[in-house]
């Protein structure tokens, strides 16, 4: 019996560790890291707006053919911008503040013929 529990909790330990291999990615670039359709975004703030890397299993992602918009919200004050690309796997939108506090919603479009929509919360 004591061989049987020992192996039972051995598998469930693997399984476990397996499921922690597929978490949210760590920042590259000092931004927040959220997933969704197994692509990870990191959104970094930037003087005039926001850039989004997208990565893709530890790869940068082509997001050549991505687009969408970014919605910002600052308290009561609501802001929108267009995603563009930017080069590499860099999603950027320019004429925004993304300040500390922020509720920030990017829908993202054409993600494998998808849209996605991520969320974030600046701290």
């Amino acid at each position: 019996m004591k061989k049987l529990l020992s192996a039972a909790v051995l598998g469930l330990s693997l399984i476990s560790m397996n499921a922690i291999a597929h978490g949210t990615a760590k920042p590259q670039h000092g931004g927040i890291v959220q997933s969704a359709s197994d692509l990870s975004f990191e959104l970094v703030p930037q003087a005039n707006g926001a850039a989004i890397y997208v990565i893709d299993h530890d790869d940068p992602a082509d997001v050549s053919k991505m687009g969408g918009k970014l919605t910002v919200l600052n308290g009561a004050e609501k802001s929108e911008a267009d995603i563009k690309p930017a080069g590499g796997n860099k999603l950027e939108a320019t004429g925004i503040k993304v300040a500390k506090g922020s509720k920030v919603v990017a829908t993202i479009t054409g993600v494998e013929g998808q849209t996605v929509t991520v969320r974030f919360s600046v701290k």
